[in-house]
């Protein structure tokens, strides 16, 4: 059965594309009982407010280590076991770097992805500006330093840029989505160039990893796709319901930045897709993605086009970036 998803739209401006992935895209999983639900629940909340205090108490030297642990506990507590993937051909230890600032870009498929990012080497990260105001991550997101981007306010987006930049200079490790919105991990957007400016800009080597998450059989799974009318309540309960989920972190082959971020773009997607053909080159046709289940038009979408109206500032509804975007 294939699900036909609408084409994608745009709403605000060109940059902030809207996934036409939703319900349809999202099937059901094995799922374990209730008592274990509540278990994963309040091992989650202890995780979460007890990370701050420790934090604080941890010299400077040890805390990427805490880091790299509890986000670890967290993925497992959540029922997801991690599998880290090394396709980089080198001897260096498994992780993002730690010989200076490094751009770490991936596929965003759900707000496990940071976590499961982490679990590999902790990293800042430039996400949605409301996280900071999510219950109980919001906090977390803080202490990760996240760099928050309103995707609404194309003007915005130099100052992201260079805040990014700044970092990367200082030696950190960053995590972008360069797709610009959730897609439930069959089906995908191409990488928006604006954010791999920095690289550019800096100097900085760029990470591209593979992120998909996969069932107990090995199949892979949408379960912990944030699309559509999703909450991050009813995403969250999704996902702690699940049995026998694994996310795999691959990593590919380190992109030198170059001066061009399109050409820096296009490899790193090439990069994160593997031998999946994503069908982006033709951007004036109306070629069909496919993968697994789910077959949605490619939204060609300009990336670099300017912001038409400066619209008033509000703060988004916690649902799912479809959602979100189509009710803008």
């Amino acid at each position: 059965m294939v699900f036909d998803a609408p084409p994608a739209t745009t709403t605000a401006h060109a940059w902030m594309p809207s996934s036409p992935c939703g319900s349809g895209c999202i099937e059901q999983a094995d799922r374990v009982g209730t008592v274990l639900v509540i278990g994963r629940l309040f091992a989650v909340l202890g995780l979460l407010f007890s990370f701050p205090l420790l934090h604080v108490v941890t010299p400077r030297g040890k805390r990427e280590s805490l880091q790299r642990r509890y986000a670890g506990m967290l993925l497992r507590c959540l029922g997801i076991r991690l599998r880290i993937v090394d396709n980089r051909g080198t001897s260096a230890p498994v992780g993002y770097g730690t010989g200076g600032g490094v751009l770490v870009v991936a596929g965003h498929i759900g707000w496990t992805d940071i976590v499961a990012m982490a679990s590999v080497q902790p990293l800042g990260f430039v996400a949605r500006a409301d996280m900071v105001d999510w219950p109980v991550l919001g906090g977390l997101a803080k202490l990760m330093r996240v760099i928050p981007i309103e995707r609404e306010h194309l003007r915005e987006l130099p100052g992201v840029v260079d805040q990014l930049g700044q970092r990367l200079v200082a030696g950190d490790r960053v995590g972008v989505f360069p797709e610009g919105t959730t897609w439930c991990g069959r089906a995908y957007g191409y990488m928006r160039p604006a954010l791999f400016q920095a690289a550019v800009d800096t100097g900085t080597p760029v990470q591209p990893v593979r992120l998909r998450y996969l069932d107990r059989n090995g199949a892979q799974c949408t379960v912990p796709a944030f699309v559509g009318a999703d909450t991050f309540a009813s995403s969250a309960g999704r996902v702690l319901r699940s049995r026998g989920m694994v996310a795999e972190v691959v990593l590919e082959r380190v992109q030198e930045p170059g001066t061009d971020r399109r050409a820096l773009a296009r490899r790193c997607e090439a990069a994160v897709r593997g031998a999946t053909p994503s069908g982006h080159d033709a951007r004036e046709s109306t070629e069909w993605i496919e993968a697994g289940s789910t077959r949605v038009q490619d939204p060609s979408v300009g990336a670099d086009a300017a912001d038409p109206v400066r619209r008033p500032r509000r703060r988004p509804l916690l649902r799912g970036r479809g959602h979100r975007t189509q009710a803008a």
